[in-house]
């Protein structure tokens, strides 16, 4: 167990005390506490291969540290990550972020990749943790290029933004290996052997410099037997194993024209940094490496790259920086989490009992609560529906929904999904995952953006409306039409008009108690502005679906906003059509539940009544 204690002296330690914080890999773990910004304290090294799980492991660090009141943690693993369930792709553990949240008694526990922990490291590191190759000095504030060799080829981009660092979600090591002279060819000639498509990752990899190896040593006509990765390093740079030698010449080219493809690709002049397992164990060796040399040879681009710098992350654990990175912005309430369960916890004590049994219960099996209706959580927390509904307002909120709406952002325990550029040449598979993404990406913040007392005020005007009309053109029809259907189930009387020329002549014929449901993306057509007009004049009410800052959300009773902008001129919308159907839905819900409650009122008056007769 080793300390990292540099800055101890520069940074004032956290409030609410240390952080836990991890890296854990297929095959070692590494964990420490960070004390203060910067400060990394009781570093450990853990094999994997001797826990059962991860929170057995954790649980064995954390015993060295009895006494310890921990609040927050943040891991990074060798995986895939997306949502609250993870499975190790090369280690048989599973588990539920909430879960072991739960387990070891932490108000945050985050769980992201490896290299997305790595690229977010990179803001923060100073010159002390890299190793520059190569000349250029970076442009402040642009974007960063990352590369990582090691089991396989991480590879991704930092971008700044006006509060903060993103990274790309990008899976850039499979691009096609292009070899850039004749060895290189008969190298991938090699490879083509094992695989119909040989990318880079198959080459820029532990597994790749053993492909190299038996490569050359067939192409040099040398009878060497096969080494792993660490067994060539080794017999390059101890050995001086001439055969070892050039296989780490020609990785390095090979990373180096990689390196400068990513580097043109996002125009990274804030650098390109490597980092992974291979190349920081080549030392200063790799600085007198072909890497630059090949990384300039650009053609008419040399001199465009030869300004962009290349460093080597030669701090031992950069996983640590990214992961805090990440959890300090959490923290910050970008995700709108923990400061909701702070306030639980320190206005507990001042709560009623019964509202403390809602707190508690909150505290203990926060996805439960958000995803049980009310009389649910009121029976687990054996109290009354009323008591959940002050607990809820207790807090500020305007009721249980609200409160839910605010509460569920902190309780993803993964980074959240991030809108991808769709591409002519992505395969079906990649566009498909893209435009799923992007919609999930995309619902999220809509749910957290949305405004749950404009959505009151809608469900109460359609609850008591006369009629509803739905004025909607072009694609947005499509969601007028779905309103219609479900509003109508509601016994209540319901028209789509989408003809320009009918709009206004429908709308001069309402009457006070009629509802105009309008939708529009732009909120700018001035057929539907005239109708709008129309109907306010007649005494209508209006509910307007788009854009808050557009002219018809002005002129709306209520606006239900819909912030979520697209390219019209070039496609339909597609994100906005989905996020305007929401809210008919959660509009729908909303008058289904009201009806119910006002079903439940009348028997309830019937039977006093009948009991008043009786008696």
């Amino acid at each position: 167990m080793t300390t990292v204690d540099a800055g101890a002296a520069a940074q004032p330690a956290f409030a609410e005390g240390p952080r836990l914080v991890a890296d854990i890999g297929a095959t070692h773990a590494r964990l420490a506490l960070q004390m203060a910004p910067g400060v990394f304290s009781h570093v450990a090294l853990l094999k994997c291969d001797d826990y059962a799980g991860i929170v057995p492991l954790l649980r064995f660090y954390l015993a060295g540290h009895a006494g310890l009141q921990l609040q927050h943690a943040a891991l990074a693993v060798a995986n895939p990550v997306s949502g609250d369930k993870v499975r190790m792709t090369n280690r048989a553990w599973e588990f539920s972020t909430d879960d072991v949240r739960r387990e070891l008694g932490l108000s945050t526990l985050l769980v992201v990749n490896d290299f997305t922990a790595l690229a977010m490291a990179i803001p923060g590191l100073s010159g002390a943790d890299l190793m520059q190759v190569g000349g250029g000095a970076p442009v402040p504030r642009a974007v960063i290029g990352v590369l990582g060799p090691g089991t396989g080829l991480g590879v991704s981009g930092v971008i700044p933004t006006e509060d903060g660092f993103v990274t790309l979600g990008s899976e850039g090591g499979h691009v096609n290996f292009a070899p850039a002279d004749e060895r290189e060819f008969a190298i991938l000639q090699y490879a083509w052997r094992e695989w119909p498509h040989v990318s880079n990752e198959r080459l820029l990899s532990g597994p790749g410099l053993e492909l190299i190896h038996r490569a050359l040593a067939e192409r040099n006509g040398v009878a060497a037997p096969a080494r792993s990765a660490a067994e060539i390093l080794a017999g390059a740079l101890e050995e001086r194993d001439a055969l070892c030698l050039e296989v780490l010449e020609c990785f390095c080219a090979m990373l180096g024209g990689a390196a400068a493809n990513l580097a043109v690709t996002l125009g990274a002049f804030g650098g390109v940094f490597i980092g992974g397992g291979i190349v920081p164990r080549m030392g200063a060796w790799f600085a007198t490496s072909p890497f630059r040399a090949r990384f300039e040879a650009k053609g008419r681009f040399s001199s465009y790259l030869s300004d962009i710098p290349t460093y080597v992350i030669t701090t031992p654990y950069p996983a640590f920086h990214g992961v805090a990175a990440i959890l300090a912005e959490h923290l910050r309430g970008r995700a709108g989490a923990n400061s909701l369960i702070e306030r639980i916890r320190q206005m507990r004590p001042g709560l009623t009992p019964a509202e403390q049994r809602v707190a508690a219960l909150v505290l203990e099996q926060p996805r439960l609560v958000l995803n049980e209706p009310i009389a649910d959580i009121a029976r687990l927390a054996e109290v009354s529906q009323p008591t959940v509904i002050r607990f809820s307002r207790s807090l500020g909120f305007s009721g249980l929904a609200d409160f839910k709406l605010k509460f569920a952002s902190s309780l993803t325990g993964a980074i959240p999904v991030r809108h991808c550029q769709v591409r002519g040449s992505d395969s079906t598979h990649d566009l498909s995952a893209k435009v799923i993404d992007n919609t999930v990406s995309a619902i999220l913040k809509f749910r957290d953006q949305l405004d749950v007392r404009s959505v009151d005020r809608a469900i109460e005007l359609v609850s008591r409306a006369r009629r509803v009309e739905f004025y909607a053109m072009g694609n947005s029809r499509v969601v007028a039409l779905d309103g219609q259907h479900k509003f109508f189930r509601f016994r209540i009387p319901t028209t789509v008009y989408g003809d320009a020329h009918l709009l206004t002549l429908a709308a001069e014929l309402l009457q006070p108690g009629d509802v105009v449901i309008a939708i529009s993306n732009s909120g700018t057509a001035p057929e539907l502005l005239a109708a709008v007009d129309a109907a306010r004049h007649a005494g209508a009410d209006v509910i307007a679906i788009g854009s808050s800052q557009s002219p018809l959300a002005r002129k709306a009773s209520v606006c239900l906003a819909v912030e979520h902008a697209e390219d019209s001129h070039t496609f339909l919308s597609m994100i906005s059509r989905i996020l305007q159907l929401l809210l008919i839905d959660i509009m729908s819900v909303g008058i289904s539940l009201d009806a119910q409650q006002s079903n439940d009122q009348a028997v309830m008056e019937r039977r006093l009544l009948i009991s008043h007769l009786d008696s």
